[in-house]
């Protein structure tokens, strides 16, 4: 069909839309520029495109409002029975309308496609969004319960191994407490035998005593010999008038250990009880056919105590049940020293004091040995660090030959003429020697000073060895052959009954391995 020099409008609008060519409208970019400076509503004819050579065709703006919104399309889709016979207004309108019709330009027409597009890509993109996060928050929801459950699980492990670590505590405190009431018990009734009286061991332990005090400076130290000299001359004196009031003490101890044990086993049988209680939530699985729902269950508190006061009361129970041991060893040990003075028990008592005079004789030998062996090697570090001083003011002067070499050189080289006065490599080289010697002197005249030091030092520790030497002699002498000569010269018979029982007393959780 040809449209040249034809305004038959009818056969072009009764063509079919041919959906593999295209539009038969021309595309947006042939529109002219200048007609968007058109005023909306103007009745001004707008130049919009050519068609097959014609000239240029103009269309009439339209006074009439359009009744649906840009935002929407109004597009039907393309199919083989859609044509332009079924448009009411063609959007492409005779050369000279004769009305004004309301219809949307191609322009119109591709931004209200876009605007679906996007718009449609932008309510997509929120609910794959929305679905993303119900998706996230579905599965931190349930990890997080998950870790929830599994953190009570541990936590209440936890909580059980924590009661079964005091409760077993609790059970050793307990057996070493009825084991200490027992002997209690056997060291009471081993009182009431007690016989006192002896005047010559009372007069030998009184003489070691003061000869004893013969020993100088550090030596007249309280050790274990004096402490058994003493306790041997006051369980002589003080025998029979504290007979009845170390039975008294070990009554009195016992009521005391028996309420102290009282309360461990309170304290060990409720545990227990929570243990069980503990270990049945523990077991509470979410399979479990016993589950069910307990409202307001959470703000229920009946508890007593916090982990911290929890812990507390049972290191009180126990560090009350050591304490009432060391003190029960106390008393036993004071009750031994009673035992010991009478017919069945002076001869131990005697030994005791005899076996720790030999230990101190052995440990003042083996002091001076040590302070002899010291005082050598003094005297041979003084004789070292003479000679290393010699040694080091050789090197002194050795440094000294090198740092005059370097510093002549550079002399020699100032003299050199004009530009051959070069900072060179070995101008640097020479300075940094200076420089290295200087800091090495310096250094060696520290170490020189640190020599000279260390000799005045070990003068005066040789003059300390010398006079704890002295000391350790005088005691040595004191110890083996005042104390000890006196001590073999009396004969003591050995007793028909000999006990030797003995509570060591120290600190009080020493006393149980826990």
């Amino acid at each position: 069909m040809d449209f040249k020099d034809s305004t038959a409008a009818p056969q072009y609008t009764r063509m079919s839309r041919r959906s593999q060519q295209g539009s038969l409208l021309p595309s947006i970019d042939t529109f002219d520029n200048r007609a968007s400076s058109a005023p909306q509503d103007s009745c001004i004819p707008i130049r919009s495109l050519s068609v097959l050579g014609h000239p240029t065709v103009y269309y009439w703006t339209s006074h009439g409002n359009s009744t649906e919104s840009l935002n929407v399309s109004t597009a039907q889709p393309f199919n083989s029975s859609y044509s332009f016979n079924t448009i009411d207004n063609p959007k492409v309108p005779p050369i000279f309308p004769s009305t004004h019709q309301t219809f949307y330009t191609p322009k119109d027409w591709h931004n209200a496609q876009m605007t679906n597009y996007l718009a449609s890509d932008k309510i997509r993109a929120v609910s794959e969004r929305l679905r993303s996060d119900a998706i996230h928050l579905a599965r931190e929801k349930d990890e997080q319960a998950f870790y929830n459950n599994f953190e009570s699980s541990r936590r209440l492990d936890e909580r059980i191994n924590d009661i079964g670590y005091w409760k077993k505590k609790l059970e050793k405190t307990k057996d070493k407490m009825k084991r200490k009431i027992d002997d209690v018990e056997i060291k009471r009734r081993e009182v009431e035998r007690l016989l006192s009286e002896t005047e010559k061991p009372l007069h030998i332990a009184q003489e070691n005593l003061h000869e004893r005090e013969k020993r100088q400076g550090i030596d007249l130290v309280h050790d274990n010999v004096e402490q058994e000299l003493i306790r041997e001359v006051d369980t002589i004196k003080l025998l029979q008038q504290n007979l009845q009031q170390m039975l008294e003490r070990l009554n009195t101890q016992n009521s005391l250990n028996r309420a102290s044990l009282y309360e461990l086993k309170r304290d060990a049988q409720d545990k227990f009880r929570a243990l069980v209680l503990d270990l049945a939530a523990y077991n509470i699985k979410t399979t479990s056919p016993d589950i069910n729902f307990y409202k307001d269950i959470k703000i229920v508190d009946n508890t007593a105590s916090i982990p911290e006061s929890w812990v507390q009361y049972t290191e009180e129970n126990i560090h009350r049940a050591l304490i009432e041991i060391s003190k029960s060893n106390e008393l036993l040990n004071a009750s031994n020293q009673l035992i010991v003075t009478t017919d069945n028990h002076i001869w131990s008592q005697w030994n005791h004091v005899n076996i720790s005079l030999e230990n101190r004789i052995k440990e003042e030998q083996i002091a001076k040995n040590k302070i002899q062996i010291h005082l050598e090697k003094v005297l041979q570090e003084i004789f070292n660090v003479e000679q290393n001083i010699e040694f080091l003011k050789k090197n002194i002067l050795d440094q000294d030959v090198f740092l005059k070499v370097a510093q002549t050189r550079l002399e020699t080289r100032t003299r050199r003429p004009n530009v051959e006065a070069c900072r060179d490599s070995a101008m640097h080289s020479l300075i940094q020697e200076v420089h290295d010697l200087h800091a090495a002197i310096a250094d060696l005249h520290a170490k020189l000073h640190q020599e000279e030091n260390a000799v005045q030092q070990l003068l005066h520790t040789k003059s300390t060895l010398e006079q704890d030497l002295s000391i350790k002699s005088n005691s040595l002498f004191i110890d083996s052959n005042k104390v000890m000569g006196i001590r073999r010269t009396f004969t003591m018979g050995i007793p028909e009954k000999s006990f030797s029982t003995s509570f060591l007393s120290s600190h009080p959780f020493d006393l149980i391995a826990l």
